[in-house]
């Protein structure tokens, strides 16, 4: 049976655009990317003595599970060189599952729809630009509602993005 999956991209280290670009690449076959946000330039969150990011969401198709979804991402992470390092802190790439379907899922190491989502306009901004009136399923609001509760001072639009390349830089 074939998902629809939305994931949160982000990036602050090294070449962030041919991060971003590199982790939509390498997705494919087991994840196949449909659409692609715009990228945005935005303010370390968490820790803030950091490089900014360059974050984008992705829609994407996928057979597989939640779980096996989860740990074909942290391979993929893995293999384009990220490192452990402290939470919230500077990274190469991260990919986080946002949305499967309207499931609900809540395991020791994965819950969906990603429980801060709503809390990071980093995350709803390109949110936003795919699915404006999709409805978290816990939340029962509109990304677009959500988007209109956080502060975006800190999200800068940066570079249109098509899956598998970036224009207007």
């Amino acid at each position: 049976m074939l998902h629809t999956v939305y994931l949160a991209l982000g990036t602050n280290m090294g070449d962030r655009l041919a991060n971003l670009l590199a982790a939509s690449d390498a997705m494919p076959p087991q994840v196949k990317p449909v659409k692609c946000s715009p990228i945005y330039e935005t303010d370390p969150w968490g820790v803030l003595d950091q490089p900014t990011f360059l974050n984008q969401v992705v829609e994407a198709t996928t057979e597989l599970t939640p779980m096996d979804l989860l740990v074909y991402l942290k391979r993929i992470e893995v293999r384009l060189g990220r490192k452990a390092t402290i939470k919230n802190g500077p990274r190469l790439i991260d990919i986080d599952i946002l949305f499967y379907d309207d499931l609900t899922l809540k395991t020791d190491v994965l819950e969906i729809p990603h429980p801060l989502m709503a809390e990071r306009a980093f995350v709803l901004v390109p949110l936003a630009d795919l699915v404006a009136e999709l409805k978290h399923p816990i939340l029962k609001s509109s990304i677009r509602q959500l988007e209109s509760m956080v502060d975006k001072s800190g999200v800068r639009w940066y570079a249109s993005g098509e899956c598998g390349k970036i224009n207007n830089i």
